[in-house]
């Protein structure tokens, strides 16, 4: 979904990207209000209020994702998809570094060729450019940060959606009634369809943060990040072929890097899976045999080489 939103945002010009931001931010809240009410899901409000702490990074989550959005939206509707396809590039490897700073989380052989693959691959694409990509650099290092903001939070992706939208609203309402009042709002002026589509960003904004809140909790910060190559493939996919953006020979040699480094991921995820599924055989196939309990079965290394006394019970990779 997010590799498939650039073709969104250019509908609601002449709207610019301060307008668009504001009513992403109003529109989401009363999208997931909507959820939240038809699911009767509302116990949790009282809970997190007693919660300083988590109040606190859901503050911090609201505004860095809140640069994300600002800068994503400004850079796709001035003709930079590209770019802002390499700052997804770039932040997988932002989010893996967190993942393995600080929260110790070990990577396989595989992976740490793929990381190292697709660190190429940005260096390629960055030295094409010329200069510092700094709006790149602005979307990789905001969005890995909402990611491990969401991981220490650890609350439904619905109920973490609304309580940071409810952070952003007021400012954003604000900031909306400023524009009507000084004529400068294209909400009312562009037509219904216009209008429309404005509202639309609630939807647009909520149902893919929705699904990455809640994959957040539930995978290591390192794998989330490995998968999030997919999202930018989509997005320079899109700005090539379709907003016809420049696409020298450093770009190419880039992407093709990019697919170089998700094909060592697919290939090593189908191996694990594949070695995952016949331990659990052997091990089923053990406790049928000895139902009464005999001797514990020898640990069994996990894929990285190290020792798993309890199968089952550590942590996988991916």
């Amino acid at each position: 979904m997010w590799g498939l939103v650039p073709l969104f945002w250019p509908l609601l010009k002449p709207a610019g990207a301060m307008e668009i931001l504001a009513h992403r931010m109003a529109w989401s809240l009363v999208f997931v209000a909507i959820g939240l009410l038809a699911l009767r899901r509302w116990g949790w409000i009282r809970e997190l209020v007693r919660q300083p702490r988590k109040l606190g990074l859901i503050a911090v989550a609201a505004v860095v994702i809140t640069v994300n959005w600002g800068f994503y939206i400004w850079a796709v509707n001035t003709g930079r998809v590209v770019e802002a396809s390499l700052g997804y590039f770039i932040n997988p490897l932002v989010t893996i570094a967190m993942g393995v700073l600080l929260l110790k989380e070990r990577l396989r052989p595989a992976q740490w060729t793929a990381v190292l693959v697709g660190l190429a691959a940005v260096l390629v694409l960055a030295i094409g450019y010329g200069q510092p990509p700094w709006v790149s650099l602005t979307l990789a290092f905001s969005f890995a940060t909402y990611g491990l903001v969401k991981k220490k939070i650890n609350i439904g992706g619905l109920e973490s959606l609304a309580a940071e939208t409810a952070v952003l609203f007021l400012p954003a309402l604000g900031y909306l009634v400023w524009l009507s009042a000084s004529g400068s709002s294209t909400f009312a002026t562009e037509g219904a369809g216009h209008s429309a589509l404005l509202a639309a960003t609630g939807v647009v904004t909520a149902v893919p943060l929705i699904c990455f809140g809640a994959a957040a909790i539930r995978v290591p910060l390192s794998t989330l990040g490995l998968l999030q190559y997919l999202a930018p493939v989509f997005q320079f996919l899109l700005g090539v072929a379709y907003f016809h953006e420049a696409m020298p020979a450093e770009r190419w040699a880039g992407f093709s890097l990019v697919w170089l480094a998700l094909t060592i991921l697919t290939w090593d995820a189908l191996r694990t899976a594949h070695r995952t599924r016949a331990e659990a055989q052997r091990l089923s196939a053990i406790a049928a045999a000895d139902p009464s309990g005999g001797p514990a079965a020898p640990l069994t290394p996990a894929p990285d080489g190290s020792p798993d006394p309890v199968p089952g019970t550590r942590e996988p990779a991916s």
